[in-house]
């Protein structure tokens, strides 16, 4: 989970670094920086690269990636914000079933 508290300075570096890119053809420019200017999980797609991410994890070798984004009221207190439990349980239900989880 990620929380932004500043839309217009993501967009802004977004906006940048499309500026910046010279390998961005001047028609995928326009629709990129459109993109980042309406959603700011388009701006910090544009920001960090999925693959620099795990590319130094022992083990793994990334795919695919994507991203999706959701506005929510997040209130850390909330027992709904609890993942630790929600993932104990689906570790419990894959022991049960089998599985490795």
């Amino acid at each position: 989970m990620l929380e932004i508290h500043d839309d217009d300075a993501v967009t802004k570096a977004a906006l940048r670094r499309i500026a910046d890119d010279p390998e961005t053809p001047e028609s995928e420019r326009a629709h990129a920086q459109s993109a980042v200017t309406e959603d700011t999980a388009e701006a910090l797609a544009y920001l960090v690269d999925p693959f620099d991410l795990v590319s130094e994890v022992p083990g793994v070798e990334l795919q695919q990636a994507s991203w999706s984004s959701e506005q929510i009221d997040y209130d850390p207190d909330s027992p709904d914000w609890d993942l630790d439990d929600d993932d104990v349980e689906e570790n419990d239900e894959d022991a049960r079933e089998g599985g490795t989880g």
